[in-house]
């Protein structure tokens, strides 16, 4: 099985999805700058994704794409199928049955294909992301921010207020 940049392109921007699924939809034109891709040819790889179920497009402000099921419903597998070229899927799928006259070794490259195509079969969106923590946004204080925090400075406890505190 070959894996091509389009198919390779349709798995990062899914994954892409996925992890933003909380923030509702995503914008091809920023998925398409994430990438350094085009924005004509993400919407290739997407008009595909979508045709196949795996991707829904959302209209208006704030519009984009989300994934069409959970992230743990989508396979590799699915999103290689929807992204390639029919006719590597097809030719991916016909290998055995034509390769049988074939030398041995491109019988077993055929073979290794096909293993290759069942092991991305196991491999869902969510799994990917398994273990691994998107970075938190940190907090940078506005300059409006900053002069309010020296307007109004933390009160220190006098030491007679905390020692009458204490008794």
């Amino acid at each position: 099985m070959k894996l091509s940049t389009q198919g390779q392109h349709a798995i990062m921007a899914m994954l892409a999805l996925a992890i933003h699924d909380d923030d509702g939809a995503v914008r091809l034109g920023d998925l398409a700058a994430q990438q350094g891709i085009s924005l004509s040819y993400l919407e290739q790889i997407f008009a595909r994704l979508r045709h196949e179920g795996l991707v829904e497009g959302i209209r208006g402000p704030g519009g984009g794409y989300r994934l069409s099921r959970h992230a743990d419903e989508i396979t590799l597998a699915e999103i290689i199928q929807a992204a390639e070229d029919d006719t590597v899927v097809a030719m991916n799928a016909s290998n055995s049955a034509t390769l049988r006259g074939q030398d041995l070794v491109q019988r077993m490259w055929s073979d290794l294909s096909g293993q290759f195509y069942r092991f991305m079969e196991d491999i869902t969106l969510d799994s990917l992301m398994e273990g691994h923590e998107l970075p938190r946004k940190s907090y940078r204080m506005g300059e409006t921010a900053s002069l309010i925090a020296r307007m109004f400075p933390a009160r220190e406890l006098r030491p007679s207020m905390s020692h009458q505190m204490a008794m």
